[in-house]
């Protein structure tokens, strides 16, 4: 039996590599190794730490006692204070230099950077993984006509390839970003309480170089080229809004995307993936509902919504701190990663494992296809010598019937079989196969589909196809 809340994040949609960087054995461990980064370098720069010490903080990175922590935080109220007993407890020897000129934020802030920089590389794998699944879908429909809409009114046709180029350009300007921010990630450093690293001036007898230093070895040894170069207790919040806006323009694309898609789904061009004991419908047996598909726009709504988090921690963050941002981000931020996951993860198995239905594409096109090729059998109609104006004019009375009872009746579009009664028209079945042939409506799309893939999506694969993640296993 289940008798308390959990998030259906982790029990129904984020893979569990991004549930374990938000996790408190990741959270806690990387608490563990900030205090070491900062002891080795305190000693590096000649204070009073063994090596003794040291190795004793090292043993005990991972053995974390929760309970013992826990009884902690109820007595102190205070997190770091209650890990740092919880640690003494474990390495006896090292206690009494565990935090030393520290304050909170140096393993809460510092650990809150490292786990966005890895939450970005596990987004980034995935989304080279749905740019990848993109670029070939694109590829291998390239050629496939398929009516597009403007307005979601039937419009001169395309090709499915370059629709989902259309998809494929927005998450390449999103990994635009993404490498943007994830390239300009800093770690707080070692500040103190107010950011003018008073503590360290102290422990190091007025030496503000070696307070610079400290700064650059704990940076150094948490894999990170530099330390944010001045700050209150706290490193700016707009760090995490800048972020989370990347994560934002990230579900912006997908439910675009998933939206499109659900779109085709009625009008059974596109099908994803549907297992064989799938149900559909509880009530109509019958259907297929883009469930994949829903769940991407779902899960993006909130990703988008839950970046204004950020955004007003960082407006209402007063002088040097407050905590009123600390129960907010504790949640926004974690949540906004396992969305995004998610929000990938469904995106690449619709995309791998989805299906397109070319002959219901012909059907469709074939529907509006005498409106649309109508100027061309103008234009044919003038060539072999018809009055361009007069033609013009029966065009439009013959389209106005045709839609009246295509929209009135339920009928078939006559169009073209009016057009062909016309001898004004001069029209035959040879003439008006050769003017309606899709190709010729198509545009340059395909080119276009195989120009953008070979210069804008090809080399970031091949850039980074050491990062591809092809996605895991959809849960529900």
């Amino acid at each position: 039996m289940k008798d308390t809340y959990e998030s259906p994040l982790c029990s129904r949609y984020a893979t569990k590599k991004m549930q374990y960087i938000f996790s408190p054995d990741y959270k806690f461990s990387t608490w563990r190794k900030l205090w070491i980064a900062l002891a080795e370098s305190e000693k590096e720069l000649g204070l009073n730490i063994s090596e003794e010490q040291l190795d004793e903080m090292r043993a005990h990175i991972d053995d974390i006692d929760y309970v013992k922590a826990a009884e902690y935080e109820r007595k102190l109220r205070h997190d770091v204070m209650a890990h740092v007993h919880t640690f003494g407890e474990a390495c006896p020897k090292a206690k009494p230099i565990i935090h030393l000129g520290a304050t909170s934020c140096y393993v809460g802030d510092n650990t809150d950077v490292i786990q966005m920089r890895d939450g970005l590389n596990q987004i980034k794998s995935l989304l080279l993984g749905l740019i990848s699944a993109l670029t070939e879908f694109a590829e291998e429909h390239k050629s496939v006509p398929t009516l597009a809409y403007t307005h979601f009114q039937a419009a001169q046709p395309t090709t499915v390839g370059k629709r989902a180029t259309l998809w494929l350009q927005d998450f390449l300007m999103d990994f635009e970003r993404l490498e943007y921010e994830e390239g300009k990630l800093k770690l707080l450093g070692c500040k103190g309480t107010t950011g003018t690293g008073a503590s360290f001036l102290e422990l190091f007898g007025g030496d503000t170089e070696k307070v610079k230093l400290v700064e650059k070895k704990i940076a150094d040894k948490m894999g990170f080229n530099a330390c944010m170069p001045v700050s209150g207790q706290t490193y700016s919040r707009k760090v995490d809004s800048f972020v989370l806006n990347v994560l934002a323009g990230i579900a912006q694309s997908a439910s675009k995307m998933a939206t499109d898609i659900r779109l085709l789904a009625h009008m059974k061009e596109f099908d994803e993936p549907f297992e064989a004991n799938q149900i559909g419908s509880s009530a109509m047996a019958y259907k297929r509902n883009p469930m994949r598909c829903e769940r991407i726009v779902s899960l993006s709504r909130y990703v988008m919504n839950d970046a204004k988090n950020a955004a007003d921690t960082a407006a209402n963050q007063w002088l040097e701190r407050t905590l009123d941002d600390s129960a907010n981000r504790r949640i926004a931020i974690p949540e906004a990663f396992l969305s995004t996951d998610a929000i990938l993860n469904i995106a690449i198995n619709v995309i791998r494992g989805g299906r397109i239905y070319p002959k219901v594409m012909e059907k469709h096109l074939k529907e509006e296809l005498p409106f649309i090729a109508s100027e061309n059998i103008l234009m044919d109609a003038v060539n072999r010598g018809g009055d361009r104006q007069e033609l013009h004019e029966a065009i439009r009375q013959y389209s106005q019937k045709a839609a009246a009872r295509v929209k009135l009746e339920g009928g078939d579009n006559d169009l073209l079989d009016s057009l062909l009664s016309d001898e004004r028209f001069g029209l035959t079945d040879n003439i008006l196969s050769d003017v309606l042939d899709v190709t010729k409506f198509i545009g340059c799309a395909p080119i276009q589909t195989e120009e953008f893939l070979i210069d804008f999506a090809r080399p970031v694969i091949e850039k980074y196809s050491n990062l591809i993640n092809q996605g895991d296993e959809i849960k529900v």
